[in-house]
Parts: C-alpha cells; sequence; structure tokens
C-alpha cells in the first residue's frame, strides 16, 4: 500500500471547486445574448402569466420625450424604476411595468422645421395635418430607439405595448380630460403676463423654464410727483428695474407702508446725466444712500414721507409726451411684495410683464376706475418681441420700425437702448447700470423669455369647485395624504402649490392635442355633452388630427354650426398630456391599477410631471394619482460639475455598456445616494469595476462549490454552530433587504451585500469551511452542512440581487440550474424562523474578536516570512477575559484561525506579544508548527501529530486517511 500510496494525486481526492462560469466577466459580450434569450422567450409575458391573481404592485413611468438618443439620466432614472419593478415582481406582487413616451411637443416640432429649413420649405405653406404626420414619425422612430436603449440595461416591460401620448385612444382621453375641466367651469380665458419665449413664439409654464445667469441693463428712473401734498410738489418718486423695456407698460408704482420713506434734495453731482442739484427725490431711507452712490450724487434728507403722503400721490409717465402716449396718470399702489433689500423701495408696475404687478393692478383695478383711472392692461409686445402700438414712439410709428426686445436667435434687440436714450433725453433717467443675475430660460431652446401679457386659456387654482374645495386646496390635502421618498420632496411640492398662479395651458404651437373646445367672443365656452362626444369619438378613431381636418367645425357642432362659437386653435401644453397619462394607462390598463403605487422621476419633476399629474387628477378625481412619489438627483462629474458636451465631461450610457457592462452602471446606481446629486466618471466606474470583481468571484466560489451538491440536508439542531450562524445572518439579511427595498433604500442593501459577501462569506465562513468541503469525507456530516449552506447561500443571494444584478445573476443561476427558465421568475426566498439565533449570533461575536487578535498576529508572521501559510502555525494565545474564554472553550479556534493548532494558556503574555487596542484581554505568540514536531499531511496540508499513522497513507493525516479509506471503498479512488 505504501508504493500506491506514493501514486496518488491527493488533489483529485478533493472536492475542488469546478465551474464554467468565467472569472473574468464578458459582460459587453454576455449581457445582449441574454437580452435576446429574455426577448425570445418573452420573459414579460410570463411574469405575467406567474403573477395572475397577486395583489398589483403599480409604478406608472413618468414619460421621457421621444427625440434622441438616452442619456445617463435616463440610464439612471430607468435602471431604478427596473429594481423597483423587479424586486416588488419577486416578493408576491404582479408588478407591471408599461414605458411610456411623450410625444408631442415644441422639441419635435423644432426638429421638422429644422429639415424644412434645410429642403427650403416653409412650414407654414405646408397642410397642418401633414406637418403633423412628419411630427409623428419622427417620435415613432425614436420611440424605437430608445426602447432598443432601456431594454439592453436590463429594462424588463411592456415594450411590445408601451403608452405614448400620440396614440389615438391617448389622445382622445387627453382631449376628454380636458372637457372635463370646461364642462366644470374651471377652464377660462384670460389675459395674463405669462412667461414666453420670442424664440418658440409661445408660452412656457414653469415647468419648461431653467435658470440661468444672465446679464441685463438696469435702470434707475425718475417719475415726477402729478398731484398730491403741496410739499411734494416738483419732487419725483425713483423706481428701479432690470427690464428697461418694460416702461413703456408702467402703469403704477408700488410702495410699502412697512418702509421708511424720506424726501432728499440734490446737494451735489458728477455724472453725464441724471439728477442735478436743487432736484428732489423720494427713496426708502434704507437704500438712499446706495442709489446716491449709482448716480454719483450727494444727498441731504430734508423730512421723512409719511404711508398718508404717498398714498394720496399721483405720478406723471417719465415718457409723458411721447409720439403723444403716456398721458395716464400713474396711481401709487402698496404692496407686500415691496421690499427695501434692493432697488429704492419703489416697485415700477408693468401690469403686462409680471405677476405680482398684474396681481397689485387688478386688487386695485375697481379702486382705479373709481377714481377715472383706465384699468385695462396694455399689450406692448407682440408674439415676436416687436413693441406695438400699446408703445408709442416705440412700435410701428418709430421710425425704422418697432424696437425689439429679444430676436428670433435669443438676443438681445434694441428695445432697451431705445427706452434708456429717451429716458434720457428727458431727463428721466436717474442711473443705469449692469447686473448678473439668475433669469428664466426656455429649457429647449437655452434662450431667455420675457413676461408679456396675453389671452390663454387657464384653469383656476382658487374656484370653488361646488364642495368647498378649489383645485389649490384639494392640491394641497393631496400632497399631505401621499408618501414622499426623501421625505424633503412634500415641502418641496407643497411650496409650489401654494404659490402658483392659475396653471397657464394653451401653446402657440401645431403638434400636440388642441385645446378642443369652443368659445364664443367674450370667453365664454361652449358647454354641449353632445359636441363633446363627437369629438373624443373621431379623436378615439382618427387621432386628434381631426380637429385640424377641413370640415372639423360644422362636423363637431352639428346642428349649431350655425351658430357664432370660434373653434379654438391653441395646443395644450405638454404637462397636460403627460399629467393626463394615469387616465388611459392606470385607468384604461386592465393590467394596472388606479392610483399608482409610486411615481419615481428626477426632483425637477416635483415642479414638471409629479406636478401637472397631480394638478389634472385633483381637478378631475379629487386625488392625486399615486401614493408615494419617489426622486432622484441629477448625475455630475466626479468634481460635481454639470456634464455637457462642451466640458468633454460627459458619461455616454452606450459607451460604459461596450466597455464594461450594463450591470456595472446598475451597480453603480445601487451604490449612490440616488436621491442626491450623484457624481461619475472613470474612477467611480473603476471602483464599481473592483467591487464586481469581487462579487463575482465570490458568486463563482460558490458555483464551484456546488458542483459536488448532491442535494442533501442537514437538520439544522445537526448542524456544526458556524453554518447555524451562517443561516441566522441569512434570516437578517432577509428582513434588512426586505425593508431595504420597500423604503427604496438600494444603498443599504447592496453595501450589506457586498460586506456580507466580501468580508463574511469570502474571508471568514468559506476561508473556514475550505477544509471541511475540500478535504472530508462524503459521508461528514460537517461537509454536508456546509454544502447545504452554501446552497442556502447561493440561491438567497441570487435573488435578492437579482433585481440591481439581473443580467450576472441570470448568468449564474443558468450555470447552477441548466433547466431553469430565469431566476428573475422565482420568488424571495421564504426563511424559517428557526434559523434566528440571536444567543448564538452574541456568542459568535466573542468568538470572532478572539479570531481577529489572532489572524491580526498571523499576518504580522508572514510579513516578517517567519510564516508562509497560517497552516504553519500555532499560535499561543493569553486570554485573561472570561466572557471571552467562555465564548470559545467549546469551539475548535485552530479550525476558526485556520491554523495547525491553538494553544490557549493563562497568566502574563510576553512583552512582544500581538495586541488590538479594541480587543482586551488577549494577546497572541505565533509559533511555527514544525518546531512542535507536527508534520505536514500531504493532502490537506495542516500540521499534525498524527501523519503517517495509518500505513496505508504514510504521508497523511488520520483523518484524510479515514476519508482516503471511505473513497476507495466507494469505489473513487
Amino acid at each position: 500500500m505504501n508504493d500506491t500510496a506514493g501514486k496518488i494525486d491527493y488533489s483529485k481526492t478533493l472536492y475542488l471547486p469546478q465551474t464554467e462560469f468565467p472569472m473574468r466577466a464578458g459582460l459587453p459580450e454576455k449581457e445582449p445574448l441574454l437580452v435576446k434569450r429574455w426577448q425570445d422567450m418573452d420573459l414579460y409575458a410570463r411574469l405575467r402569466e406567474d403573477a395572475k391573481g397577486r395583489a398589483k404592485y403599480v409604478l406608472h413611468d413618468g414619460p421621457p420625450y421621444a427625440n434622441g438618443n438616452i442619456h445617463i439620466g435616463h440610464a439612471l432614472n430607468k435602471i431604478l424604476k427596473d429594481v423597483i419593478t423587479r424586486s416588488f415582481q419577486m416578493r408576491g406582487f404582479d408588478s407591471n411595468y408599461v414605458p411610456g413616451w411623450d410625444c408631442h411637443g415644441l422639441p419635435i416640432e423644432w426638429k421638422i422645421e429644422e429639415q424644412y429649413r434645410a429642403k427650403g420649405k416653409n412650414k407654414d405653406e405646408v397642410p397642418v395635418n401633414e406637418f403633423r404626420k412628419e411630427c409623428r414619425e419622427f417620435a415613432a422612430h425614436w420611440i424605437g430607439v430608445q426602447g432598443a436603449e432601456f431594454q439592453r440595461l436590463g429594462v424588463v416591460g411592456d415594450f411590445k405595448n408601451p403608452y405614448t401620448t400620440m396614440a389615438f385612444h391617448a389622445e382622445a382621453r387627453i382631449a376628454g380630460e380636458l372637457l372635463k375641466f370646461a364642462m366644470s367651469g374651471q377652464l377660462y380665458r384670460g389675459s395674463k403676463p405669462v412667461m414666453w419665449s420670442v424664440v418658440e413664439r409661445t408660452a412656457l409654464a414653469e415647468a419648461e423654464v431653467e435658470y440661468h445667469d444672465y446679464e441685463s441693463d438696469t435702470i434707475w428712473v425718475k417719475f415726477p410727483v402729478a398731484s398730491g401734498p403741496e410739499s411734494l410738489a416738483g419732487t419725483h418718486v425713483v423706481i428701479w428695474t432690470t427690464t428697461p423695456w418694460t416702461i413703456p407698460g408702467n402703469r403704477a408704482v408700488a410702495w410699502s407702508p412697512r418702509i421708511a420713506y424720506g424726501l432728499y434734495e440734490v446737494t451735489a453731482a458728477e455724472n453725464d446725466f441724471g439728477p442735478q442739484p436743487g432736484e428732489k427725490l423720494i427713496f426708502a431711507d434704507a437704500l438712499a444712500e446706495d442709489c446716491s452712490a449709482k448716480a454719483k450724487i450727494s444727498l441731504n434728507r430734508l423730512r421723512s414721507v409719511s404711508a398718508d403722503e404717498l398714498e394720496s400721490i399721483t405720478l406723471s409717465h417719465p415718457l409723458k409726451g411721447l409720439s403723444g402716449g403716456y398721458g395716464f396718470a400713474v396711481p401709487m399702489l402698496p404692496g407686500d411684495h415691496v421690499t427695501d433689500d434692493a432697488g429704492t423701495g419703489f416697485v415700477h408696475t408693468a401690469p403686462g410683464h409680471g405677476r405680482e404687478d398684474f396681481d397689485a393692478w387688478m386688487d386695485a383695478a375697481k379702486q382705479l376706475r373709481a377714481r377715472g383711472i383706465d384699468a385695462a392692461i396694455p399689450f406692448t409686445v407682440d408674439d415676436a418681441g416687436f413693441f406695438t402700438k400699446d408703445a408709442p414712439g416705440f412700435g410701428p410709428d418709430r421710425e425704422g420700425g418697432p424696437a425689439r426686445v429679444i430676436d428670433d436667435n435669443g438676443k438681445k434687440g434694441d428695445a432697451n437702448k431705445a427706452v434708456i436714450d429717451e429716458l434720457i433725453k428727458r431727463n428721466a433717467l436717474f442711473a443705469r447700470s449692469r447686473l448678473k443675475h439668475s433669469y428664466p430660460h426656455s429649457w429647449r431652446s437655452k434662450k431667455p423669455v420675457i413676461f408679456r401679457n396675453t389671452p390663454q386659456w387657464f384653469v383656476y387654482m382658487d374656484k370653488e369647485l361646488g364642495d368647498g374645495t378649489t383645485l389649490r386646496s384639494r392640491s394641497l390635502k393631496a400632497i399631505d395624504d401621499t408618501r414622499f421618498v426623501p421625505a424633503a420632496g412634500q415641502n418641496r411640492i407643497r411650496a409650489m402649490i401654494e404659490e402658483r398662479p392659475d396653471w397657464v395651458l394653451s401653446r402657440q404651437r401645431a403638434w400636440g392635442v388642441p385645446i378642443c373646445i369652443f368659445a364664443d367672443a367674450d370667453g365664454n365656452v361652449l358647454k354641449d355633452p353632445a359636441v363633446n362626444a363627437r369629438i373624443t369619438e373621431a379623436f378615439e378613431k382618427e387621432g386628434a388630427d381631426a380637429w385640424f381636418a377641413e370640415g372639423a367645425r360644422e362636423r363637431f357642432l352639428g346642428a349649431r354650426a350655425g351658430e357664432p362659437w370660434v373653434m379654438v386653435k391653441d395646443i395644450l401644453d405638454v404637462w397636460f398630456d403627460s399629467g393626463s397619462s394615469h387616465t388611459f394607462t392606470l385607468e384604461d390598463r386592465p393590467d394596472l391599477k388606479w392610483p399608482a403605487d409610486v411615481y419615481l422621476e428626477g426632483s425637477d419633476q416635483h415642479r414638471g410631471w409629479f406636478h401637472s399629474s397631480l394638478l389634472e387628477s385633483c381637478g378631475t378625481r379629487g386625488r392625486a394619482p399615486y401614493d408615494t412619489v419617489v426622486t432622484h438627483g441629477f448625475t455630475m462629474d466626479e468634481e460635481g460639475r454639470k456634464m455637457s458636451k462642451s466640458l468633454g465631461n460627459t458619461v455616454v450610457p452606450q459607451d460604459v455598456m461596450k466597455q464594461s457592462g450594463a450591470d456595472i452602471l446598475r451597480l453603480w446606481v445601487m451604490t449612490t445616494d440616488y436621491w442626491e446629486d450623484q457624481r461619475l466618471g472613470k474612477t467611480v466606474l473603476q471602483t464599481n469595476i473592483d467591487a464586481y470583481r469581487k462579487l463575482r468571484n465570490t458568486v463563482r466560489w460558490m458555483l464551484g462549490t456546488l458542483a459536488h451538491d448532491d442535494g442533501e440536508s442537514v437538520a439544522l439542531a445537526d448542524m456544526p454552530e458556524l453554518e447555524r450562524l451562517m443561516l441566522h445572518r441569512l434570516a437578517e439579511l432577509d428582513e434588512m433587504v426586505r425593508t431595504g427595498y420597500d423604503a427604496f433604500e438600494f444603498k443599504r442593501i447592496t453595501r450589506a451585500l457586498l460586506d456580507f459577501m466580501v468580508v463574511e462569506l469570502s474571508a471568514f465562513y468559506f476561508d473556514i469551511r475550505k477544509d471541511a468541503l475540500y478535504c472530508e469525507g462524503p459521508s461528514s456530516t460537517k461537509r454536508k452542512a456546509a454544502v447545504e449552506v452554501v446552497r442556502r447561500l447561493f440561491d438567497c443571494l441570487a435573488k435578492w440581487l437579482a433585481p440591481m444584478l439581473p443580467f450576472t445573476m441570470e448568468e449564474a443561476w443558468l450555470d447552477r440550474y441548466p433547466q431553469a427558465a430565469s431566476v428573475h421568475l422565482e420568488q424571495f426566498p421564504q426563511i424559517p424562523a428557526a434559523w434566528r439565533n440571536e444567543a448564538l449570533a452574541e456568542k459568535w461575536r466573542a468568538v470572532r474578536q478572539v479570531r481577529r487578535v489572532v489572524t491580526g498576529a498571523l499576518e504580522i508572521a508572514r510579513a516578517h516570512k517567519i510564516i508562509g501559510s497560517s497552516l504553519e502555525a500555532v499560535p499561543v494565545v493569553y486570554l485573561n477575559d472570561p466572557v471571552l474564554e467562555a465564548a470559545i472553550a467549546d469551539v475548535d479556534m485552530a479550525e476558526m484561525a485556520i491554523t495547525s493548532g491553538f494553544d490557549l494558556r493563562q497568566g502574563e503574555a510576553p512583552s512582544d506579544a500581538f495586541t488590538l487596542d479594541d480587543v482586551k484581554g488577549v494577546a497572541v505568540v505565533v509559533e511555527k508548527a514544525e518546531d512542535r514536531g507536527l508534520v505536514k499531511c500531504a493532502r490537506s496540508w495542516r500540521y499534525t501529530a498524527d501523519v503517517g499513522r495509518d500505513a496505508a497513507f504514510p504521508d497523511v493525516s488520520a483523518r484524510d486517511a479515514a476519508v482516503l479509506h471511505e473513497l476507495q471503498a466507494l469505489g473513487r479512488l
């Protein structure tokens, strides 16, 4: 037998890991194959079939805009949504994801116009429905492109039947929602200042605006006192504005009773224009010194000016007499919006160019009419930014044509200069300057907007709706009833709803759902159910193009066609379209439900989709269409800068997937605080690649070990403590994973699972159990128990991680279960309550404390070349802590430390013994096993005193010899 023993290749007698699961992931090549596999097997349909009869959990997709390839923000958004829907699907719900697209609106219209211009075509010469057809085709193309890109990210949903706002049924439902507002009296035509894009020739909602730095001309203007107390005759009230072009629209000056004002006389002047010595001016006392510096003058305060005096003053317009205009009186109006933080303490009020100006003017309108002042609001600027006839001297009567505020390219026109020059000529300009400040720009064209009074269609925010509520009060209650993640989102949207003006619905464009109503000359809306039914029926069959077809007026009005009803041709705000999406998806699809369990979008959607969906649903149904709102931040570069092509700091998701794989992107999303702004770049990606590699290697080792799994189970009571400890940890993790998914705290789950796999499994449990798993015999209970625990570990981890890393976990699952359909058709594991064992966990926390000191000492010994492998060592441990001593009393600490012995001693440790500051009462000295006469086993490499005891196998330990005899008896040696 000695000769036979010498010829044995002991490595072939070990249960070494065997797997075809590669260490190198090759995700860029493998992931597209898995996407195709899911499509070929119709995984989405299988998920729906498996989930029949379960409670529904619905995440309603906020529709991206169909006009280009996806960017990193899309990737972040869709990955988060996919993780949510998958995690609920795998926890017993029917979690159906229906992707959607926003298809109408200006960006698409612009693209088609650009194509027209390139071909020398004029949009206005093309029939509107022909133009709309091209817009529809453009959107359809990008829906296909984006749908494929989303699926490449691993997103599973009903991509064969998504919702789109341009589908005929959707357009009919959007029109129907608008008609509900009309029939309930919430829709009205009004003339208010709205944000207007000259470049795009349309009104904009707050959600369509972003703020950028902008340099404005600022002017201080003198308004002569025309009437009032005799003591103020010949004085001027000074205002300040950053929009000189609005001076022709001035109709009042606002002041505040809370501010102290004074009458000042100019005593010296060092300016080329402006006030001269002897002039008398009124300012807020807190701002007089700053104003005098701007005009390069010296002032002497004469006295205070009381609130009664200011209220009795009427001013003259500084342009009075220009081209025969501006001869009206300019009243002084008290206003809460006036402060003495900047300016002069007086606010120039142009009701056609600002919301607060408009509100102040309208609040005073009745009183003004009683004083004989015309309260009509002028339309001083047209849709192209030119002054109109309501701006005498600057409009069509101006030599050379009307001045312009902004041109077609978004550049400043000559309006400011024209107004400033005229004010200087009339000695009405006090001072001028420039100011860089935050100013609204269209988020599409990136060009500045203006505030302009135009006739538009609005929805009332504060009209009583017949049940004691208003749209505002309903919306505020709905916000209180909604769960927000993070919670700060609630205050953000609440503040917006509290302060927002009436909802502007009309846009002056061609591509979208029309405001499909009829109105008379006074703006009264036709409320005829029969007409409405004809409209929605036609839209259902032909789409919204029916509104623009020849003979549409007569078709819809029917017998009422002879009445003087005007067909409104404005287009609906696209936010109304997407805000109505809950109706034609959640309500109309039997595989969904209303309201949605969750809406998830970027934090900008508090003023966008969350906002418009809230208003639309509260206006028609009295509550929000969602129970929970989850928001994420925006992705910055690694230095915290906004990504932009000009800076060259963009991260393109398609490039990341080609180089590293979608699961790397998904892991990045899962490890970020996504509700805040995140950072992404090469370093961040590499960090996630490194973390992924460790995770993959752990999975690979489990798969290799499970190649020897015969499915045999060991009763919990018969398992060693170490195995029961691992099952306890799985029970703890199961609770954490489930609560984490419920709370949308993906980073907490990912961090805990990564730490568990790397620290507790690879560096602790697997490291310890390799000897038993590789070397113990077929009948070993310890080995059987360890195999079963690895099986449980793999199944739990693969399922828990599947929503986050769908490609990798699918690959691993199919390697383990080649006949399986998909890990994504599985449910999260049901963890037996008996696995929880707090007392055992407490004991092993102490065991691991002792082990940590020992492994620390071994590392030092290895670094000093005293030992190579830890199996070459026998640690001498001085233990002077009764709690720790009790914990390890029945534990094989040599096995736990992966050494060939463990010499526990009492008494004082040598001065050079290794210790850790945070583990008191433990000191370790490392001795070599060979120095103690121990011999290395040729099979397990442990050093023991019984090597050679079995003559049949003289170069192995007694344990290993017994295993070899067992294998020999089974014919496996």
